[in-house]
């Protein structure tokens, strides 16, 4: 592998644009989509008439990989005893298309064949890989993959496995590491239903003969998908007493086996293919989640990933799903939307990171699945890329609806951007509701503006009446005529949307019968929404409507209105047991922001006390809670969040009422989990958090060098630190699953420091982040060291933390440690701090130029740190974005004038990670990222914008 050059130059002339052009050079130079590559053979002249006659040749190639430094991780427990007893394996990683790193291939996902695979591996190892198994000869592994599959969907995996073959379905096999095979039977035993559910949805068969999947440890991310495999976290692999992952484990797993549909089977060929793959497999597993956890589950999931989305935009930009082409014009006319994006706003696109969810809903879920089916005897293309089976997709898409798509492929796929309306209403005597729905920011940053349908649902006193109204301009008023009148009789049974009717005290009520109105309640656009309603009705909203979406609209909503009916309405939900969980959780937490707001006039005891005692306290002494028993899983989830809520609290001096730290020291005084069928670990950790939440600044400030003693801290705060020492101390002893209170606990620790109850020292982080603890303990413990660092470190600490960046075994702990840096660098942009300093500067620059052609996500993990650390607003900041790595038809030049301070050769990158430049992009965003997103029908909006979550997840 090559590498750039790093020649000492000016701090000055280290611009991220000079590097963006280099590093877009050096991956021209190794594309293989660009005939380019690392290794180059020659067809020696005897041999090129058989080149001319098309004559197939056969080159044979023998290496050796020692010492890898990426492609292949080997883990080796520091133990005693053989290499199987000590549970030593390996596997490959990588980000995308990585396999070059382990063995020469042409890596590009454009390029597929079939495969055998021979390995040789010591008699105790177990080797997996791609394929059925053909044949183990003595300590052989031979594997045969007859679909063509591209290099970068080969992998393997060796150690000494214990098997499990799924009872359901024989041609499913997993393996884990020795001792797990208990946890992998219950992890696993659903996970037919996904296949069932996959075939049943495509009406289609599983495409290959067999799956396996492999868990092992110190993953890169918790799965990633190969043809016929996955290799996944053994963090993911849980016993039937755990509730908390059980849902995070079968959606990993769920989309790993829609991957194999959408993704191996069908693969993309060029990198602006990506958003489909990923859109649809993640669409397929949001309806298999569906099915499993159920709508409600599956709607709010929408919801938060619609805001994850649009609070990511606002952000940094609009999200380009396909940067490959530029959108065709559309037609000037007054209907047309805007057609450019602002000249200040950077575009970013989804490339290097994992993309987004919101286009693929409209192909999956839309006509395409059901008329498609029913027309068409749909058969896949066998080893078939995305973009051949896009073409074909489009046409029968046509064929069918008559629909084109092409425009909606130009507005919402390669353009960026989401609307935000702004509605308010008024009543009038004639019966007439006035509606205004404005898109005042579409000036602003990741904001566009959207011209077509808008859906408006008002619920009145007889029924839910829904209203398509034609969004033309930026600003559009409508009268809509009410279809009930209002009553003066103070209760009446109000039918709603669910056909069900039910009991409504209308005493709150003015003269208008709208009860509530809602904006595109089937979230079918990528759209912000701000409703003005008074709050009576955002009341009844939450109260009466049975959309969890539009009961969560209704919370954040009544943040803003502290008043007596809103602590009603949020007490009501809390304890109604028809609510759905995270809605009641929710309303747990916007009640703690009611309370505070009320704090001057509250009357009675601390917010939600009397509800957790009424619903978990024992019935002779309710002080004193029962003994725990987590079969409602709703009230579980309460019993966790009620408590977290109430930390919240603070009284008229900006503190914690000390009846709430005495309820939460009860909790752990009373808890018994003796004869609960399920691990109270979340439920103790979720205790511990809300010790550490209750902290506040220290009131009385010591004089000034006087160090920090027991004497010093006030009583509750004396009784918190001994509980949460006890507690850590116990799990040395006694670790609970994932070590969740360990890790709770070091944040609580770190909270004491930073009011000013502890004193602020790393040693203690230090030691928890070292290599050998588990990695959610490691990460924690980085966490509070990177805090640290920027609070009161020193650059001793701060070279700590960068030698853990740069040297750790973990490879997924490095990524993760980066992204903790760059959330909460060392010092902010433009100011100088103690820490900003020329070996910082040096050191950030040569691991970018000289230490990481074997991990490009690592690399532009520290591109990204340095533009948050260094690049000021002014200077320009363009990577190099793979679209024009695609497009460019040569290097771009440097002037003969400029400084040449870095002289690249060629650099090892894998090609999804080079990010491309446009022209006039502002320097104040981001290096890689971003997304797509908006308008059309339902299930279009939704594979973008699972797309578009996925994209936003990793980036953080």
């Amino acid at each position: 592998m090559r590498h750039i050059s790093n020649i000492s130059i000016p701090f000055w002339m280290r611009g991220l644009e000079l590097f963006s052009n280099y590093h877009l050079a050096a991956a021209l130079k190794v594309d293989p989509d660009n005939n380019a590559g690392e290794l180059v053979v020659t067809i020696p002249s005897e041999a090129a008439h058989l080149v001319a006659e098309g004559t197939a040749l056969r080159v044979g190639i023998e290496f050796s990989l020692e010492q890898p430094q990426g492609g292949i991780h080997f883990v080796v427990p520091p133990k005693e005893g053989t290499y199987a007893e000590r549970g030593v394996h390996m596997f490959t990683y990588g980000h995308q298309n990585s396999s070059r790193l382990w063995f020469p291939c042409v890596d590009s996902f454009a390029e597929t064949c079939t495969w055998k695979l021979e390995f040789t591996v010591d008699e105790e190892m177990t080797a997996v890989s791609n394929g059925d198994l053909i044949e183990i000869c003595v300590e052989t592994y031979h594997y045969s993959l007859n679909i063509p599959t591209c290099a970068p969907n080969i992998s393997l995996a060796v150690g000494p496995f214990e098997i499990f073959v799924d009872p359901y379905m024989h041609e499913v096999t997993h393996f884990c590491l020795p001792n797990l095979l208990p946890l992998l039977k219950v992890t696993t035993r659903y996970m037919h239903e996904a296949f069932e559910f996959y075939e049943e949805t495509l009406s289609n068969r599983y495409p290959y003969s067999c799956y396996k999947q492999v868990f092992v440890d110190e993953t890169h991310e918790d799965f990633r998908s190969y043809a016929t495999m996955s290799i996944l976290s053994v963090n993911l692999l849980h016993s039937a007493v755990i509730i908390d992952q059980v849902y995070l484990t079968r959606r990993a797993m769920a989309q790993a086996i829609a991957e194999q549909f959408y993704g191996c089977f069908i693969s993309m060929q060029n990198w602006s293919d990506m958003w489909l793959n990923k859109g649809i497999s993640q669409y397929l597993c949001g309806l298999y989640c569906k099915k499993s956890f159920g709508n409600n589950e599956y709607r709010e999931m929408i919801q938060s990933t619609l805001l994850d989305v649009v609070k990511y935009e606002e952000e940094f930009g609009g999200i380009v799903l396909d940067p490959s082409q530029p959108p065709a014009p559309l037609p000037v006319g007054a209907n047309t939307p805007q057609t450019s994006q602002k000249t200040s706003e950077e575009k970013f696109y989804f490339f290097n990171k994992e993309p987004p969810h919101h286009v693929s809903n409209f192909l999956t879920n839309s006509y395409h699945w059901q008329q498609t089916r029913l027309s068409k005897n749909w058969k896949w293309p066998v080893g078939s890329h995305i973009n051949q089976y896009k073409c074909l997709y489009l046409r029968q898409f046509f064929t069918v609806t008559g629909k084109d798509m092409a425009v909606f492929i130009d507005q919402w796929v390669r353009t960026g951007g989401h609307a935000k309306f702004h509605l308010t209403s008024v009543f009038n005597r004639k019966n007439t509701i006035e509606l205004e729905i404005r898109q005042d920011a579409t000036t602003s940053l990741g904001i566009r503006k959207y011209v077509g349908p808008l859906l408006v649902t008002l619920q009145e006193l007889d029924g839910t009446f829904k209203h398509n109204l034609q969004i033309e301009n930026t600003v559009v008023k409508a009268d809509i005529t009410c279809h009930s009148k209002s009553r003066r009789n103070k209760k009446k049974k109000i039918p709603l949307c669910t056909e069900r009717s039910v009991d409504m005290d209308l005493s709150a009520m003015d003269d208008s019968p709208v009860l509530w109105i809602r904006l595109d309640p089937e979230m079918t656009l990528l759209r912000s929404v701000v409703i003005e309603q008074p709050d009576y009705q955002w009341q009844y909203q939450l109260r009466h409507e049975r959309d969890v979406t539009a009961q969560m609209e209704a919370i954040v909503a009544l943040e803003r209105y502290p008043t007596p009916p809103t602590r009603l309405a949020l007490t009501d939900t809390i304890e109604n047991e028809q609510s759905y969980y995270k809605v009641r959780c929710r309303a747990a937490h916007c009640l703690t922001k009611v309370a505070n707001a009320m704090v001057a006039n509250w009357a009675g005891p601390p917010a939600m006390l009397a509800i957790f005692r009424k619903l978990f306290g024992s019935f002779a002494a309710p002080h004193i809670i029962r003994q725990n028993s987590f079969q409602n899983f709703q009230h579980y989830y309460l019993q966790k969040t009620i408590p977290l809520a109430m930390a919240g609290l603070r009284n008229t001096h900006g503190i914690c009422p000390p009846e709430v730290i005495r309820f939460l020291l009860d909790l752990f005084k009373y808890n018994d989990n003796s004869k609960n069928r399920h691990s109270d670990n979340y439920y103790r950790a979720a205790l511990v958090e809300a010790l550490g939440n209750t902290v506040t600044p220290v009131v009385s400030v010591v004089s000034q060098g006087t160090p920090i003693t027991a004497e010093n801290l006030s009583a509750d705060t004396k009784l918190i630190l001994e509980e949460i020492t006890r507690l850590l101390n116990l799990e040395k002893a006694l670790p609970c699953y994932k070590y969740t209170v360990s890790v709770a606990c070091l944040h609580a620790i770190r909270k004491l420091q930073k009011f000013g109850h502890l004193p602020s020292r790393p040693h203690l982080f230090k030691s928890y982040a070292a290599y050998g603890h588990f990695i959610d303990v490691r990460l924690a413990a980085l966490e509070c060291l990177v805090d640290f660092v920027k609070a009161d470190g020193k650059w001793e600490d701060l070279q700590h933390v960068l030698d853990i960046l740069e040297n750790d075994p973990d490879p997924g702990l490095r990524h993760k440690l980066a992204a903790l840096l760059i959330k909460n660098p060392p010092f902010k942009k433009a100011h100088r701090g103690r820490l900003d300093i020329p070996e910082l500067v040096d050191r950030i620059w040569t691991s970018i130029n000289c230490m990481l052609s074997h991990d490009t996500r690592l690399r532009c993990d520290l591109v990204d740190l340095y533009h948050t650390l260094y690049v000021k607003p002014s200077a320009p900041k363009p990577i190099p974005f793979l679209s024009d790595i695609k497009r460019a038809k040569s290097p771009t030049s440097i002037s003969r004038d400029g400084p040449q301070p870095i002289l690249m050769d060629t650099v090892e990158c894998m090609n999804i990670e080079v990010v491309a430049s446009e022209d006039k992009v502002k320097e104040e965003e981001i290096i890689d990222k971003k997304l797509l997103h908006q308008n059309q029908n339902r299930s279009i909006s939704l594979i973008i914008l699972f797309l578009c979550q996925e994209w936003v997840k990793v980036v953080r």
